[in-house]
């Protein structure tokens, strides 16, 4: 794996996020730091997992964790049934055949699989399992140790509002908690597009929040459960209609 400094991340990240997609970004960024070992939590069917194998060749050993089964505590649009999930494991097989030879699979919840990954084997870990804050803390705090110093941990769902889905799901929790166990580490996190973001594992002596995106302007939650704001969302998802009557009329009614 190459040897990043802060600067060098940071210039190579701005770069990547010309891309044009999440997989191209990551397919670029893997490139640029040319990692060898990787993990990704959350690997559904596979089609992120096919998508860096493709377009990195120097990846000799890939670790896929997920799984595959229904999981009663997990209050997620995702949560599938175990014939659902069942179809999915073999779709991510099939998809990944090509490259049997390096890829380990770890079907299995991270409490049950993380451990069979050495501490610091990995240049990179992708987190995109559950994002609930429950979730996004176990996946974080396991997979953490098994980064090794310089490399990086990555995620996807890092989205500004927690309510990501709708108020009948467990709110998303990527962000802020990300940055929180950032700082708590002593590492530097950067804020991406397409809701990623990419911590990089140092000396725990280099905490920064770096937002490349403009976007991330409040990392606290008080805004997100103030009740004005709670009682909009409710609404215009219990009156979709009514609200999209609003707004067109705030439309109407603007100055052109």
């Amino acid at each position: 794996m190459a040897v990043t400094t802060g600067d060098s991340t940071k210039e190579l990240l701005s770069n990547c996020i010309q891309s044009r997609s999440r997989a191209e970004f990551w397919v670029e960024f893997i490139r640029g730091t040319q990692v060898q070992r990787m993990a990704e939590v959350g690997v559904y069917q596979g089609d992120f997992a096919t998508a860096v194998w493709r377009g990195c060749e120097g990846v000799s050993r890939y670790y896929m964790i997920d799984p595959w089964r229904h999981l009663d505590d997990w209050n997620k649009p995702a949560n599938r049934d175990d014939t659902v999930f069942e179809e999915f494991f073999q779709q991510a097989k099939e998809k990944t055949d090509f490259a049997a030879s390096r890829r380990v699979i770890l079907r299995g919840k991270t409490t049950e699989m993380i451990d069979q990954i050495p501490n610091g084997e990995l240049d990179l870990a992708y987190i995109d399992g559950d994002h609930t804050l429950r979730g996004i803390t176990i996946d974080l705090i396991r997979t953490y140790p098994k980064v090794r110093t310089g490399g990086f941990l990555g995620g996807d769902d890092f989205s500004r509002s927690i309510w990501q889905h709708s108020t009948s799901f467990e709110p998303t929790l990527v962000f802020p908690f990300a940055v929180y166990f950032a700082e708590a580490v002593g590492a530097t996190i950067y804020g991406l597009p397409n809701s990623q973001f990419c911590l990089q594992k140092t000396n725990g002596l280099q905490f920064a929040f770096v937002d490349l995106t403009g976007r991330y302007t409040e990392v606290g939650l008080r805004e997100e459960f103030a009740p004005r704001n709670l009682f909009k969302l409710m609404a215009k998802e219990k009156f979709p209609g009514l609200a999209r009557a609003v707004r067109k009329m705030r439309e109407m009614l603007s100055p052109s």
